[in-house]
């Protein structure tokens, strides 16, 4: 018994925020944005839109496509760094508004690894548990509620959306290989200081804008790049597949550099990596789902297509899942 990606769904907000807009508000420009990052626009949830709301439409959409009803799932599982609340989940919330049925739904915290996290546990939970038959797996992130707009070194990155997926049993399974990893010691290079239970909410935090990420981008980035390209190769080989093998290369939208760096090292061509960075920016734990949604929605998907996801984020965490279409 094996698992299998059932339909797809997507959605970003309708704001749009483009590098030129962001001239205005920061000292930054369009031509140094798009020449280090390859974004630019990014999609701004309203001030009334929490991250339950992008996903609940893109999970509508995941559902409407797979020919199931939210009272055919058996479970939820959330990945995002941006949940309505502490508690409860995010998850939780999604379910209600889905009418869903009284089913297990959590999230999880794993950065812009998050998807791949999540979707790996869906994979576990119908290997282990023979009543559940469909899981809806769901990556979202409001970033711009988190994001310091004064700081031009985060704000001209980050950008909102939600991806999901419904998973079911099949036979063969559809994901040939999962690799995650992780490195807690190097946390502190991407952080949202405040808001846990290290650092409450006080006036001294908000004063001193602690509940906005910070990041130390260099240090980031070499680490990005290291992992997403061993990520890459250490997922392919326990699928036993070489990179000639892929017919698409999905990775997590953070850096055109990055994307840049990994299918240079797997030495496969452009036409086979799919971007929408400069669309949406980094959408962190919804950015490998819309992506994949985006590529169904077009037609670029085919049977039998090998696709091998990869990403890095927050946590450190890490990772890549081969699956066939």
């Amino acid at each position: 018994m094996g698992i299998r990606i059932i339909s797809t769904g997507y959605y970003v907000p309708d704001k749009i925020l483009t590098n030129k807009d962001l001239e205005k508000m920061v000292d930054t420009s369009d031509e140094w944005i798009t020449q280090r990052t390859g974004i630019k626009e990014r999609r701004i949830a309203s001030k009334e839109q929490a991250s339950s709301d992008l996903a609940y439409e893109a999970s509508k959409k995941a559902l409407e496509k797979a020919g199931l009803s939210p009272k055919d799932i058996d479970f939820i599982i959330v990945a995002t760094v941006t949940p309505d609340y502490s508690f409860p989940s995010t998850g939780c919330v999604l379910q209600a508004k889905l009418n869903a049925r009284e089913i297990m739904a959590l999230d999880i915290s794993a950065g812009c690894s998050g998807f791949l996290y999540a979707l790996a546990l869906g994979r576990g939970l119908l290997y282990s548990v023979p009543q559940f038959n469909y899981g809806l797996i769901v990556g979202v992130e409001t970033l711009s509620k988190i994001i310091d707009w004064e700081d031009r070194s985060t704000c001209v990155l980050f950008g909102d959306g939600a991806g999901a997926v419904v998973i079911g049993r099949h036979n063969p399974d559809k994901i040939k290989s999962v690799y995650l990893g992780g490195d807690g010691r190097i946390g502190d290079l991407l952080i949202l200081p405040a808001g846990g239970s290290k650092n409450p909410a006080s006036i001294e935090t908000v004063k001193n804008r602690m509940h906005y990420v910070k990041m130390e981008g260099r240090e980031v980035f070499k680490n990005a790049v290291r992992m997403m390209q061993y990520s890459a190769i250490k997922v392919l080989e326990l699928a036993g597949l070489k990179p000639d093998d892929i017919s698409w290369l999905v990775l997590h939208q953070a850096n055109i550099r990055i994307i840049e760096a990994t299918r240079e090292r797997l030495g496969i061509s452009k036409e086979k990596v799919y971007i929408n960075i400069d669309k949406y920016g980094n959408t962190s734990a919804a950015s490998i789902p819309i992506a994949l949604a985006e590529m169904d929605e077009k037609g670029l998907l085919k049977e039998g297509d090998i696709v091998v996801m990869v990403a890095f984020g927050a946590g450190f965490t890490w990772g890549g899942i081969v699956l066939e279409w």
